[in-house]
């Protein structure tokens, strides 16, 4: 088989850059080593950023997001006992944030690929990117005890932290930086009304909380919990009573509980890898670094990876301009640290470290409230919860 890019992984990443290719007339094929209904059975963030929202509507698959999708003008910060609302609107100059699922954008995105045809191989084994530093990559992988090789022009490894992608990258090529946090987010997900038409961020004594959703009638909540916690050891209703404690008495009032259809554990860590490319293989997404949740940034940097990745695509076969494929890491790692910093800084400033001070949980608070008492604050804030802008690719 031959193609112009390979692209190993079928998650978002991965199909929303097959789909902007196939839309600019760049062929291209995506390996996965998992079901479609594996793929989809991933329970992720959905509030998306105004220029991933505008990427999706790029791409051809924003019809269902517009229509379904709930537009959120700010959202809340509940600081100890109070909330503090961030207009997101109005500090912007207009930009504005959607809550859509992750699975509802894997879904859009997988549809619009089976309806224009191109080319996915799910369920494939050992999946292995070769000669990366040649003029003629290629990909090898097995199915259904058959073996393959998928030779390609570049190769797009968007298969995730634990992917290949990275691991066949010469581990002395590559700094890592990473930061493992103490605790994790213990998650529900529940058909049951959100508790406020916004989401809250919760600062509490008792640890973190986030009130989410997914529409307005299935909600994903969040607590604080230490890393060493085990998910069997929360009944439901242990869980809705914790975070009704972390809430301000108005919203934990308002709180509608109900059987949860999924909870896990997820931890919480920072990582990013320097370069995110060698040779013809470009890293995307997870694969390259990760954040912790609280500033709804992982699924959103992907995006942003993928909109370089793709315009610079576009440029090397329609201008020739191959001198640009040089310059991916360096401007998707210009945006990717600023985010890293808004993400570590709103996971410091909301959740309680166990091994901080007094003095020190004292500075966390006033931080926090010099930002938010501050016009100037509450812009840095906003700013970046839209997302900051994509560079533009010259």
């Amino acid at each position: 088989m031959k193609t112009q890019v390979a692209i190993i992984g079928a998650g978002p990443a991965g199909l929303l850059l097959g789909q902007l290719l196939h839309r600019a007339g760049i062929d291209n094929v995506i390996v996965e080593r998992q079901t479609p209904e594996y793929v989809l059975g991933r329970i992720r963030a959905g509030v998306l950023e105004q220029g991933m929202v505008d990427l999706l509507r790029e791409a051809g698959v924003g019809e269902r997001m517009d229509a379904e999708g709930l537009v959120h003008d700010g959202f809340e910060l509940a600081l100890d006992g109070r909330l503090e609302h961030i207009n997101l609107k109005a500090l912007t100059g207009g930009k504005t944030v959607m809550v859509y699922g992750q699975t509802e954008v894997t879904r859009d995105l997988m549809a619009a690929r089976d309806a224009c045809g191109a080319k996915s191989i799910y369920q494939a084994d050992q999946v292995q990117p070769h000669d990366m530093k040649s003029d003629s990559p290629y990909i090898t992988f097995e199915k259904d005890g058959e073996s393959y090789r998928l030779d390609c022009d570049y190769i797009a490894g968007c298969d995730g932290f634990h992917g290949i992608s990275r691991q066949s990258i010469p581990a002395e090529v590559l700094t890592e930086f990473e930061r493992v946090y103490p605790f994790g987010w213990l998650g529900l997900l529940a058909d049951t009304p959100p508790v406020h038409d916004e989401l809250i961020y919760a600062r509490h004594e008792r640890g973190f909380a986030l009130c989410s959703m997914r529409s307005s009638t299935r909600t994903r909540y969040y607590v604080q919990v230490p890393a060493t916690e085990k998910v069997e050891d929360w009944s439901d209703e242990r869980f809705w009573d914790e975070l009704r404690s972390r809430l301000p008495a108005e919203q934990a009032a308002k709180l509608v509980t109900g059987p949860s259809l999924e909870k896990s554990i997820a931890p919480l860590r920072s990582f990013v890898v320097e370069p995110m490319q060698y040779g013809k293989l470009f890293l995307l997404g997870d694969a390259a670094h990760i954040v912790p949740p609280t500033g709804a940034k992982g699924l959103n940097l992907a995006a942003s990876d993928v909109n370089t990745l793709y315009r610079i695509l576009v440029k090397v076969y329609q201008e020739g301009r191959t001198e640009l494929l040089e310059k991916y890491s360096e401007i998707c790692l210009r945006r990717i640290w600023k985010a890293e910093r808004f993400s570590w800084w709103m996971t410091s400033m909301l959740h309680d470290f166990p091994e901080n001070d007094a003095f020190t949980k004292r500075m966390q608070q006033t931080e926090l409230e010099y930002f938010v008492g501050s016009e100037a604050g509450r812009k840095t804030i906003a700013e970046n919860y839209v997302g900051l802008p994509y560079e533009e690719i010259k």
